[in-house]
């Protein structure tokens, strides 16, 4: 009876402090700054991304957040991610937002919402999901209703999942940002007001709505009854006097929130990694506390874009920079997690602006080597092609209900032929293939569209195409549909009368591996043994170009191309006793091999691009 009385004390004591914890709260703007129960309130915040975390590490970044002085986090949420195809949605594993903004409110930290639905962030085609695009008439960031209407049905039911986490309702949210940096692309209020009345009715508080724009870009992005975040770097010292100077032309009265402070970048296949001044990052960053400003870092830990998942860059006019897996962004806390010199200058610089110490920087168990793994099972592409989709002409993934990945075109030839081969327009990297020999390569990225071709009568000719990542930035978005999105011409005729074989490759697990020799387009499969698990940095010096997974998680591409020479592999996805590993090669050779470093290989630093 005792024992069953101390049981219910501990219990609801456990009850009590939890309704003290979620307690509602009122977050508002009063004479031109932030206020937290009608008290003035700075925002220092940094931003970090859910999908980009294993979450098993959500709750150690937050920590690490914490211990910087930081006491909000910023994060986009991901359309693509949560309805991967038209009214599926998921939420669950490292998709599940709802828990990590309660695990940051847990570890003491608000929470700053970026639900877009429009995001940019380096990501696929910007987190739209890509069945958007089997549209050919949809015109996405635009009142088109083809658009308008599933952007409406994931809003509402985003905030089934997140509204009740509102500090209203006793949760960390206390901003929520409607769509994203639309003053760089466009200057339509009338589509900026319907985005804002979806939030509002999906159950967001209108009172802790903003926008944000570049400094320049606020007249054409923002709304007249929200307040503005401007979004700029601090490469020089004085860019951020400068920039705020900019915004109080058009809003002199406030609230002044640098709602993306860029202290780093990212770097794209065939760059060099980033490296930015951290020196001026951390006097712009000193100079806005100074004055009282509230800002959230972008990136405060940048991560990992696993899989499929990284945007590219392009200048509108046919250039095409498909970024690297790794997200590391030159952050304070770097790819894995752990404190650079950028972290504890800025940790330093946000205690003498507070007068607040800190909590202690939390321990990060060192990463591990792994030894050479030798690949020993191979499956050939050719040989486990899925069944074809037979059309007259060439349709892009989308068209045929794919997002990711591959995918092959095949046709046979009608006569003998001697001219060019053109693939219009091509998105983004093609392989060619003529009796499964190697005719040539085709890049995007080097504005490259057709290669010159002899073959005989009867000839197969098969075009293996890579989504390298959809255009995540710019007018170019509307465009951008992945594989080959118009036609194919041989010698000036077009080409009719394929084969479409999807290469999703999202079941590596279920292909035959064999020991025997494979060379080409191929998988190849090893495992290795464990007693004990760190975080490793899996090498990929002796591939091509391709994909790795390991334990059935596709951690990123393989590019000899560079910068980017290993994949973070975090911990958790490692496993004591036996692992696997599985990466597929256009270019495949006998013989190659991963292994474990104990550091990244990002490549050779470069400046600010």
């Amino acid at each position: 009876m005792r024992r069953n009385y101390i049981v219910l004390t501990s219990f609801l004591g456990l009850c009590l402090a939890a309704s003290s914890f979620l307690k509602a709260h009122t977050f508002a703007v009063a004479d031109g700054q932030f206020t937290l129960d009608g008290k003035p309130f700075r925002v220092i915040s940094g931003e970090m991304h859910y999908p980009r975390i294993p979450r098993a590490y959500w709750r150690e970044r937050f920590r690490m957040a914490k211990a910087m002085g930081l006491n909000t986090i910023t994060t986009y949420v991901f359309w693509n991610v949560h309805e991967p195809q038209p009214g599926v949605y998921d939420f669950t594993g490292n998709n599940d937002i709802a828990e990590f903004i309660r695990e940051a409110q847990q570890e003491g930290l608000y929470v700053i919402l970026r639900p877009g639905p429009y995001v940019c962030a380096e990501w696929e085609w910007g987190g739209y999901p890509a069945w958007l695009l089997k549209d050919k008439g949809i015109v996405v960031r635009t009142t088109d209703p083809k658009f308008m209407q599933p952007a409406a049905r994931w809003i509402k039911r985003l905030g089934q999942e997140l509204a009740p986490l509102q500090i209203g309702n006793g949760g960390p949210i206390i901003l929520t940002q409607v769509e994203n940096e639309y003053g760089s692309f466009g200057n339509d209020h009338a589509y900026m007001q319907q985005i804002h009345k979806l939030l509002v009715d999906a159950g967001f508080t209108k009172s802790q709505l903003y926008t944000a724009d570049g400094p320049e870009q606020v007249p054409d992005g923002s709304l007249p009854d929200l307040p503005v975040g401007i979004n700029f770097g601090g490469e020089k010292v004085g860019d951020a006097e400068k920039a705020f100077a900019t915004l109080k032309k058009v809003r002199p009265n406030g609230p002044f929130i640098n709602s993306e402070y860029w202290a780093g970048w990212f770097d794209h296949w065939g760059g060099k990694h980033a490296h930015t001044n951290a020196d001026a990052q951390v006097a712009n960053f000193k100079w806005m506390l100074e004055q009282g400003y509230s800002v959230s870092i972008y990136m405060f830990h940048g991560g990992t874009s696993f899989g499929w998942m990284n945007g590219a860059n392009t200048d509108g006019k046919g250039s095409y920079e498909p970024d690297v897996t790794s997200y590391d962004y030159d952050s304070a806390l770097d790819e894995s997690g752990r404190p650079t010199p950028k972290y504890f200058a800025m940790r330093d610089t946000i205690a003498k602006a507070t007068g607040i110490t800190p909590t202690p920087v939390p321990k990060v168990a060192a990463p591990m080597t792994v030894p050479a793994v030798a690949l020993l099972e191979t499956a050939s592409l050719w040989d486990n092609l899925p069944i074809a989709i037979r059309s007259d002409t060439v349709e892009s993934m989308e068209q045929i209900g794919q997002a990711y990945g591959y995918i092959l075109y095949r046709t046979h030839l009608k006569a003998d032929v001697a001219g060019e081969l053109v693939l219009d327009a091509l998105h983004s990297y093609a392989k060619v293939y003529v009796n499964k020999k190697l005719a040539g390569t085709i890049d995007r990225r080097l504005r490259q569209d057709r290669i010159t071709l002899y073959a005989t009568v009867g000839a197969q000719l098969d075009i293996l195409v890579e989504n390298t990542g959809r255009v995540n930035f710019g007018k170019t978005i509307n465009s951008e549909r992945a594989g080959i999105t118009r036609e194919v011409t041989l010698a000036g005729k077009p080409l009719l009368g394929w084969e479409i074989y999807p290469l999703t490759m999202t079941h590596t697990e279920k292909l035959p591996f064999a020991k025997k020799v494979c060379e080409g387009p191929c998988f190849y499969r090893g495992t290795f043994s464990l007693t004990q698990t760190a975080d490793t940095f899996l090498d990929t010096t002796d591939f091509t170009k391709g994909q790795l997974w390991l334990n059935d998680h596709a951690l990123g591409r393989v590019w000899n191309a560079g910068p980017q020479k290993t994949l973070y592999t975090p911990a958790p996805w490692l496993q004591k006793g036996e692992n696997e590993v599985i990466v597929f090669d256009l270019e495949g050779k006998m013989g190659r091999a991963v292994r474990g470093l104990d550091k990244p290989a990002l490549g050779t630093d470069a400046g600010h691009p």
